[in-house]
């Protein structure tokens, strides 16, 4: 037996957002599997809202840090969720303010690596202290291809919306577009001001280009001719973490849910949700509660009150209830996604394509009907309609973007109906990828071999 690969030390300092803090804590608690020290850099107050989750609280500390006030940020704000989201640009500020702490904390720690993402000076003062630094994304390889890759980079990021609606020159294969309205609304976020006279693109591109390797989570099988072309691109190892597997839920689904959906054949029931930020506009709020009711399928849809609106209640189109006749509810409160998915009568998922939305639909057998909202959802529909063909998306405007009880109707009906030779593949397609993804033996080696290539990136 070979000798075993000597533990190392590795320093964490992710984006104040929830959804980037919990992957890093994941990503934590499999290198501490592996036998990795991990010392994890987290604003103050935000430390118990994320210590449930340490599950190796011997290997892994955290290491509060406070975070700087800047003119115009709420007082106490820690996280975006903390503010609007006009406002986390000063957010951003905020943690390049860290940069002197964290280079003593990186000093005093003598760790053997950090991983970051949104904090583009990392690289160089990681060089400076002799440590190796290495990008975890959280967006998929797909979506930093096509939107970050040096190839799009080299006309000095002035690319036009023109430009975007197609993939680069090299991009692996061109099933991925935008639509016109797609493409203007990744124009506008490149040139977003993102921290004190920064744009969004240029953040992330010296974030890319400058460390020296890029982390994701997500697997070959499903990803590898994008991780091919990162590492073509930026010319650095690309290491993968592996899938997000969601860890099996340890409570039941609470009482109400479970009655309601029991009352409803097995695979007949629509559950539709969009994550906890995405806010529908209120006519397209209305325009799919339509649809859902026009399939003739019972629902439960999980939805933020629209823009302007201070109630669900409210915002619900005329004459809904009794449109509805008690086969549909409306929700807009938390709901344990994980939990319902799973239940026998849920037989589809409107999705709005988050990545951890995704990683627990594939687990299930739920078909999937694809509705992107912004930024890397919309290249994650295209890749699962597209490329890996497990779900059907909802057809929207070319120009506007909106979408039409029609379609929804449409989409649906695409991936339920048994005589579908669309809905056949799909669900073939899934029933294969769901099969792939339940192997027991796939984040162990995935962690296996990152663990294999840190070490290499180390010794280099």
């Amino acid at each position: 037996m070979g000798a075993p690969s000597p533990s190392l030390h590795i320093a964490m300092y992710p984006w104040f957002a929830l959804g980037h803090l919990t992957p890093f804590l994941h990503l934590s608690n499999k290198l501490a599997k592996q036998g990795h020290k991990v010392s994890f850099i987290i604003p103050t107050k935000t430390q118990s809202k994320l210590q449930h989750f340490n599950l190796h609280p011997d290997l892994i500390t955290f290491i509060p840090i406070i975070v700087p006030h800047i003119e115009g940020l709420p007082s106490g704000s820690e996280t975006t969720s903390d503010v609007p989201f006009p406002l986390q640009t000063l957010l951003v500020t905020a943690m390049d303010e860290t940069k002197d702490v964290v280079e003593g904390l990186l000093r005093d720690l003598k760790v053997d690596a950090v991983f970051f993402d949104f904090a583009y000076w990392i690289p160089s003062l990681a060089r400076q202290l002799g440590i190796k630094s290495l990008h975890y994304c959280i967006i998929s390889p797909a979506t930093i291809g096509y939107t970050l890759s040096p190839e799009r980079h080299c006309s000095g990021g002035n690319v036009s919306d023109a430009e975007l609606k197609q993939p680069p020159e090299n991009y692996p294969g061109s099933n991925i577009t935008l639509s016109t309205y797609e493409a203007r609304a990744f124009s506008a976020r490149r040139v977003m001001k993102f921290g004190t006279n920064m744009q969004f693109n240029d953040r992330q591109f010296i974030s890319l280009s400058q460390c020296d390797a890029l982390g994701f989570r997500t697997c070959r099988e499903i990803e590898g001719p994008y991780c091919e072309y990162l590492e073509n691109q930026f010319k650095k190892p690309v290491l993968l973490s592996g899938p997000v597997i969601p860890e099996p839920s340890l409570s039941p689904l609470e009482g109400k849910w479970a009655k309601w959906l029991s009352k409803f054949d097995p695979g007949s029931v629509i559950y539709c949700a969009f994550g906890s930020e995405c806010i529908l506009k209120k006519d397209q709020f209305q325009e799919l509660l339509n649809g859902l009711v026009l399939t003739g399928m019972p629902f439960l849809a999980a939805l933020k009150a629209p823009a302007g609106e201070d109630s669900i209640e409210e915002a619900l189109p005329d004459k809904f209830e009794q449109s509805v006749q008690g086969r549909g509810v409306v929700h807009g409160g938390w709901v344990q996604q994980q939990l319902i998915l799973e239940h026998p009568s849920v037989g589809c998922f409107i999705t709005h394509c988050g990545s951890g939305s995704l990683a627990e639909a594939l687990l299930n057998k739920c078909q999937l009907v694809l509705l992107p909202q912004v930024g890397d959802q919309i290249i994650n529909a295209r890749m699962m309609s597209r490329n890996l063909k497990v779900g059907v998306e909802v057809e929207k405007g070319e120009e506007n973007g909106a979408l039409t009880r029609e379609s929804v109707i449409k989409a649906v009906a695409t991936v339920m109906e048994e005589d579908s030779e669309v809905g056949k593949q799909v669900r073939n397609n899934h029933a294969k990828l769901r099969h792939f993804l339940l192997d027991k033996n796939l984040e162990s080696t995935y962690i296996h071999n990152f663990n294999n290539k840190l070490q290499e990136l180390l010794m280099g």
